[in-house]
Protein backbone atom coordinates (compact mmCIF):
# COMPACT_ATOMS: atom_id res chain seq x y z
CA UNK A 1 0.00 0.00 0.00
CA UNK A 2 1.44 3.35 -1.00
CA UNK A 3 0.47 6.46 1.12
CA UNK A 4 -0.43 9.15 0.20
CA UNK A 5 -0.33 12.61 1.57
CA UNK A 6 -0.95 16.29 0.35
CA UNK A 7 -0.72 19.94 1.21
CA UNK A 8 -1.74 23.41 0.58
CA UNK A 9 -0.38 26.75 1.67
CA UNK A 10 -1.97 29.95 2.49
CA UNK A 11 -5.67 29.53 3.13
CA UNK A 12 -7.00 31.18 -0.12
CA UNK A 13 -10.30 31.24 -2.02
CA UNK A 14 -9.23 28.93 -4.49
CA UNK A 15 -9.02 26.49 -1.48
CA UNK A 16 -12.89 25.96 -1.58
CA UNK A 17 -12.76 25.04 -4.94
CA UNK A 18 -10.00 22.46 -4.11
CA UNK A 19 -12.01 21.44 -1.53
CA UNK A 20 -15.13 20.04 -3.11
CA UNK A 21 -12.77 18.82 -6.04
CA UNK A 22 -11.06 16.26 -2.49
CA UNK A 23 -14.20 15.53 -1.21
CA UNK A 24 -16.30 14.30 -3.79
CA UNK A 25 -13.21 11.86 -4.35
CA UNK A 26 -12.50 11.44 -0.66
CA UNK A 27 -9.02 12.47 -0.32
CA UNK A 28 -7.61 13.83 2.76
CA UNK A 29 -5.76 17.19 2.96
CA UNK A 30 -3.66 19.32 5.25
CA UNK A 31 -3.96 22.83 4.73
CA UNK A 32 -0.96 25.39 6.02
CA UNK A 33 -2.54 28.33 7.51
CA UNK A 34 -1.18 31.85 8.50
CA UNK A 35 -4.02 32.96 11.09
CA UNK A 36 -2.61 36.92 11.53
CA UNK A 37 -3.40 37.01 7.64
CA UNK A 38 -6.92 36.42 7.69
CA UNK A 39 -8.98 39.54 8.79
CA UNK A 40 -12.80 39.95 9.29
CA UNK A 41 -13.51 39.93 5.74
CA UNK A 42 -11.30 38.68 2.69
CA UNK A 43 -8.49 40.46 1.42
CA UNK A 44 -4.73 40.87 1.90
CA UNK A 45 -5.16 40.13 -1.75
CA UNK A 46 -2.01 40.02 -4.58
CA UNK A 47 -2.09 39.38 -8.35
CA UNK A 48 -0.44 36.09 -9.09
CA UNK A 49 2.01 36.37 -11.85
CA UNK A 50 -0.58 39.08 -13.42
CA UNK A 51 -3.09 36.21 -14.66
CA UNK A 52 -5.29 36.15 -11.43
CA UNK A 53 -6.39 37.84 -8.10
CA UNK A 54 -5.53 35.62 -5.23
CA UNK A 55 -7.41 36.73 -1.83
CA UNK A 56 -7.50 35.47 1.63
CA UNK A 57 -10.65 33.90 2.97
CA UNK A 58 -12.17 35.73 5.89
CA UNK A 59 -11.12 34.35 9.54
CA UNK A 60 -14.54 33.85 10.41
CA UNK A 61 -15.01 30.94 7.60
CA UNK A 62 -12.02 28.99 8.45
CA UNK A 63 -13.30 26.29 10.60
CA UNK A 64 -16.24 25.62 8.39
CA UNK A 65 -14.32 25.87 5.11
CA UNK A 66 -11.86 23.65 6.15
CA UNK A 67 -14.13 21.27 8.44
CA UNK A 68 -12.68 17.71 8.28
CA UNK A 69 -9.21 18.56 6.75
CA UNK A 70 -5.74 18.69 9.24
CA UNK A 71 -4.58 22.06 9.75
CA UNK A 72 -0.59 23.37 10.15
CA UNK A 73 1.09 26.05 10.62
CA UNK A 74 2.65 28.30 8.23
CA UNK A 75 3.30 30.82 10.69
CA UNK A 76 1.28 33.99 11.41
CA UNK A 77 2.26 36.68 9.23
CA UNK A 78 4.50 34.34 6.42
CA UNK A 79 8.11 35.93 7.06
CA UNK A 80 10.77 34.75 5.38
CA UNK A 81 12.82 32.88 7.81
CA UNK A 82 15.83 33.53 7.19
CA UNK A 83 15.65 37.45 7.02
CA UNK A 84 14.33 37.86 10.17
CA UNK A 85 15.59 37.39 14.20
CA UNK A 86 15.37 34.24 15.51
CA UNK A 87 13.41 35.84 18.39
CA UNK A 88 10.73 37.05 16.14
CA UNK A 89 10.94 33.49 14.27
CA UNK A 90 10.09 31.46 17.68
CA UNK A 91 7.00 34.13 18.03
CA UNK A 92 6.05 33.79 14.38
CA UNK A 93 5.77 29.87 14.80
CA UNK A 94 4.71 29.32 18.91
CA UNK A 95 2.09 31.70 17.88
CA UNK A 96 0.84 30.68 14.55
CA UNK A 97 0.80 27.20 15.89
CA UNK A 98 -1.47 28.62 19.40
CA UNK A 99 -3.74 30.88 17.10
CA UNK A 100 -4.87 27.96 14.93
CA UNK A 101 -5.44 25.52 18.01
CA UNK A 102 -8.04 28.18 19.35
CA UNK A 103 -9.42 29.05 15.70
CA UNK A 104 -9.97 24.77 14.88
CA UNK A 105 -10.32 22.92 17.92
CA UNK A 106 -7.61 20.44 16.85
CA UNK A 107 -3.91 19.70 17.56
CA UNK A 108 -1.57 21.63 15.23
CA UNK A 109 1.37 19.21 15.03
CA UNK A 110 2.41 20.25 11.35
CA UNK A 111 4.53 23.19 9.69
CA UNK A 112 5.22 24.55 6.35
CA UNK A 113 8.19 27.04 6.20
CA UNK A 114 7.07 30.07 4.21
CA UNK A 115 9.00 30.34 1.51
CA UNK A 116 10.72 26.86 2.02
CA UNK A 117 13.57 28.53 3.45
CA UNK A 118 14.61 27.10 6.83
CA UNK A 119 18.12 26.28 8.79
CA UNK A 120 19.26 24.09 11.19
CA UNK A 121 18.24 27.54 14.12
CA UNK A 122 15.06 27.72 12.74
CA UNK A 123 14.35 24.28 12.24
CA UNK A 124 15.21 23.66 15.65
CA UNK A 125 12.41 26.64 17.14
CA UNK A 126 9.93 24.33 14.60
CA UNK A 127 11.01 21.28 16.73
CA UNK A 128 10.75 23.20 20.44
CA UNK A 129 7.06 24.62 19.58
CA UNK A 130 5.62 21.08 19.46
CA UNK A 131 5.64 20.10 15.77
CA UNK A 132 6.04 16.58 14.61
CA UNK A 133 7.34 17.74 10.91
CA UNK A 134 8.47 20.92 9.09
CA UNK A 135 7.53 20.92 5.43
CA UNK A 136 10.40 22.37 3.11
CA UNK A 137 9.96 23.35 -0.75
CA UNK A 138 12.59 20.82 -2.03
CA UNK A 139 11.84 18.04 -3.90
CA UNK A 140 13.52 14.22 -2.54
CA UNK A 141 12.34 10.88 -3.88
CA UNK A 142 11.76 8.92 -1.74
CA UNK A 143 11.07 11.62 0.81
CA UNK A 144 11.24 9.41 3.77
CA UNK A 145 13.41 8.78 5.33
CA UNK A 146 14.22 12.32 6.16
CA UNK A 147 17.90 13.38 7.48
CA UNK A 148 15.34 15.60 9.76
CA UNK A 149 11.98 15.57 9.90
CA UNK A 150 12.04 18.96 10.85
CA UNK A 151 13.72 19.59 7.30
CA UNK A 152 11.28 17.45 5.24
CA UNK A 153 11.40 17.32 1.62
CA UNK A 154 8.50 16.55 -0.22
CA UNK A 155 8.58 14.45 -3.12
CA UNK A 156 7.21 17.11 -5.57
CA UNK A 157 5.18 20.08 -6.53
CA UNK A 158 1.67 19.15 -7.38
CA UNK A 159 2.03 20.93 -11.13
CA UNK A 160 6.02 18.95 -11.75
CA UNK A 161 6.18 17.30 -15.17
CA UNK A 162 7.63 14.59 -12.73
CA UNK A 163 4.41 14.23 -10.75
CA UNK A 164 3.71 10.51 -12.06
CA UNK A 165 7.39 9.38 -12.50
CA UNK A 166 7.90 10.43 -9.04
CA UNK A 167 4.31 8.91 -8.03
CA UNK A 168 5.92 5.55 -9.38
CA UNK A 169 9.32 5.59 -8.13
CA UNK A 170 7.45 6.28 -4.12
CA UNK A 171 5.70 2.93 -5.24
CA UNK A 172 9.21 0.87 -4.97
CA UNK A 173 10.42 2.88 -2.18
CA UNK A 174 10.87 1.29 1.08
CA UNK A 175 8.94 3.76 3.01
CA UNK A 176 5.94 3.88 0.27
CA UNK A 177 4.88 7.34 0.77
CA UNK A 178 4.37 10.31 -1.64
CA UNK A 179 4.07 13.42 -0.66
CA UNK A 180 3.01 16.58 -2.68
CA UNK A 181 2.44 20.01 -2.20
CA UNK A 182 0.76 23.22 -3.51
CA UNK A 183 -1.02 26.50 -3.79
CA UNK A 184 -4.93 26.11 -5.24
CA UNK A 185 -4.62 29.45 -7.16
CA UNK A 186 -1.37 27.93 -9.46
CA UNK A 187 -5.02 26.43 -11.11
CA UNK A 188 -5.52 29.41 -13.14
CA UNK A 189 -8.12 28.24 -16.57
CA UNK A 190 -10.57 25.36 -16.72
CA UNK A 191 -8.60 23.11 -18.52
CA UNK A 192 -6.26 23.40 -14.83
CA UNK A 193 -9.41 22.53 -12.98
CA UNK A 194 -9.82 19.94 -14.92
CA UNK A 195 -6.56 18.31 -15.22
CA UNK A 196 -5.99 18.55 -11.25
CA UNK A 197 -9.65 17.28 -10.69
CA UNK A 198 -8.65 14.05 -13.21
CA UNK A 199 -5.08 13.66 -10.91
CA UNK A 200 -6.85 13.53 -7.47
CA UNK A 201 -9.61 11.15 -9.47
CA UNK A 202 -6.83 8.23 -10.55
CA UNK A 203 -5.11 8.59 -7.30
CA UNK A 204 -8.02 7.97 -5.66
CA UNK A 205 -8.82 4.79 -8.53
CA UNK A 206 -5.74 3.35 -7.85
CA UNK A 207 -6.47 0.36 -5.49
CA UNK A 208 -2.35 0.83 -4.15
CA UNK A 209 -3.33 4.26 -2.72
CA UNK A 210 -4.12 5.04 0.73
CA UNK A 211 -4.79 8.38 1.60
CA UNK A 212 -2.99 9.48 4.74
CA UNK A 213 -2.49 12.02 7.26
CA UNK A 214 1.04 13.88 7.45
CA UNK A 215 1.47 13.83 11.45
CA UNK A 216 0.81 10.20 11.36
CA UNK A 217 3.19 9.37 8.51
CA UNK A 218 5.73 11.77 9.85
CA UNK A 219 5.32 10.52 13.24
CA UNK A 220 5.51 6.55 11.98
CA UNK A 221 8.97 7.13 9.97
CA UNK A 222 10.44 9.61 12.85
CA UNK A 223 8.83 8.33 15.96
Amino acid sequence: MLRVVQCWDDGVEDDLRLIDILRRHRATATFNLNPGLHDATRGHGWSYRGLKQVRRLARGELADAYAGFTIANHTVSHPRPLEIPLDRWRREVEDGRHQLQDIFQQPVLGFAYPFGTNDAATAEVVRAAGHVYGRTTANATPCLPAADIMRWAPDCHFLSPEFWTRFEAAKNSPARVFYFWGHSYELITEDDWAAFDAKIARLSADPDVKWSELPEVATSAHP
